[in-house]
């Protein structure tokens, strides 16, 4: 009678941050410091990241004899877990209010206990905690549940995490240094996009599974005749009496400024008849204004990513884009961007609307009446 092999426990670290993602469909573009977390709750801004913590964790779900979870106590992970019934050891105290120093210390607990990879939920500001504890000591990757997510250690989506975890634990995928990046949220919020290299952490690589760091539009003459000649088609297929959300961004701002409107950069607005009429909104102002008005949402993507939705622009949610259709949205986009790009990519955190998405093929206006065909990632 032959034995059985006993099967081989790794250790994953699985931190998660329960504010991450709060500022999002509220407008906020982060939750970042005390006075910010106060406000997104005086505007009924609820907790997703344990949502959708949970929902990658259903993801992992084949993994579970064979993992052993080092959770944060209460919602920073053990909450989930007991959840999901994976098999953990909890780190830490359970606090009615978490911090910045929380997660560094269960991080460096992680790091102790000599973890085969970190996983975190959250966006930037929680991969900088990361860093600061971890460095370079263990792989680490990133669950996206925060609003900015401008770094290289996401993976595009919580179906993507999953799937990055599995290739890793097989030790199918190589390890490399992957970037830190974070925006100083103040400057963010009055329309300055002010971006910094943190430093740089160890990450399991699968190109067509994690996101790139983002970057910024070239400023050039090209661009900027680029940027106009857009903005001119755009305005010219303008139609009467019907709601445009324009999404962030210096293409889309192009498209107010030749209307004489002055357009928040990284905030959506609201368009009718070529006017503003509501600027910086949230969800509940978008889902108000559409009240059955015919609409359409104008969005540009984030130069090197490819997302046309869930990074920056939580306000478009997925409520919003049900009730709008994906046949009323037209991404814009310039030529310079385009060149770095095969594919577009979603993150609406609704599993269904997502697989729409991926179900067809989207055009791109590049140029004055020139359109670009490209499939969802």
């Amino acid at each position: 009678m032959s034995e059985t092999k006993p099967v081989t426990v790794r250790t994953i670290g699985f931190i998660v941050n329960p504010i991450a993602g709060m500022g999002g469909i509220i407008g906020l573009k982060g939750t970042d410091g005390k006075d910010i977390l106060e406000k997104a709750v005086s505007l009924g801004a609820k907790p997703t990241a344990a949502i959708r913590a949970e929902k990658f964790l259903t993801e992992l779900a084949p993994l579970k004899q064979s993992i052993r979870l080092l959770v944060g106590a209460g919602d920073m992970g053990e909450t989930e877990a007991k959840n999901q019934g994976f098999n953990y050891t909890v780190i830490g105290k359970m606090r009615l209010h978490t911090s910045s120093e929380d997660t560094k210390s269960i991080a460096q607990n992680i790091v102790e206990a000599k973890a085969d990879l970190l996983i975190f939920c959250g966006g930037d500001g929680t991969a900088r905690d990361i860093l600061e504890a971890v460095k370079t000591k263990i792989p680490v990757l990133g669950v996206p549940t925060g609003v900015k997510m401008h770094s290289a250690i996401f993976a595009i989506n919580l179906k993507a995490a999953a799937g990055v975890v599995f290739s890793f634990l097989r030790g199918e995928l190589p390890v490399r240094e992957t970037e830190v990046m974070d925006v100083d949220e103040q400057a963010f919020r009055e329309g300055r996009l002010s971006a910094e290299l943190y430093g740089y952490m160890l990450s399991p690589y699968e190109p067509h599974l994690i996101q790139v760091s983002k970057l910024s539009s070239p400023i050039s003459e090209d661009e900027t005749r680029n940027q106009a000649a857009i903005a001119v088609y755009v305005i010219e297929s303008m139609q009467a009496d019907t709601l445009y959300i324009i999404g962030p961004g210096t293409t889309t701002r192009t498209i107010s400024d030749l209307l004489d409107q002055k357009k928040t950069l990284l905030g959506v607005d609201l368009f009718v008849d070529k006017k503003i009429v509501e600027k910086d909104v949230n969800e509940k102002q978008i889902l108000n204004a559409l009240n059955g008005k015919s609409a359409k949402i104008i969005v540009t993507l984030i130069g090197g990513q490819g997302f046309i939705f869930g990074r920056g622009n939580q306000q478009i949610s997925s409520r919003v884009i049900r009730q709008i259709g994906l046949d009323n949205i037209i991404v814009v986009a310039t030529e310079g961007k385009m060149q770095r790009l095969n594919s577009l990519k979603v993150d609406t955190g609704d599993p269904v609307l997502d697989s729409l998405f991926k179900a067809q093929r989207f055009q791109v206006l590049v140029d004055y009446g020139r359109w670009k065909e490209l499939s969802v990632e």
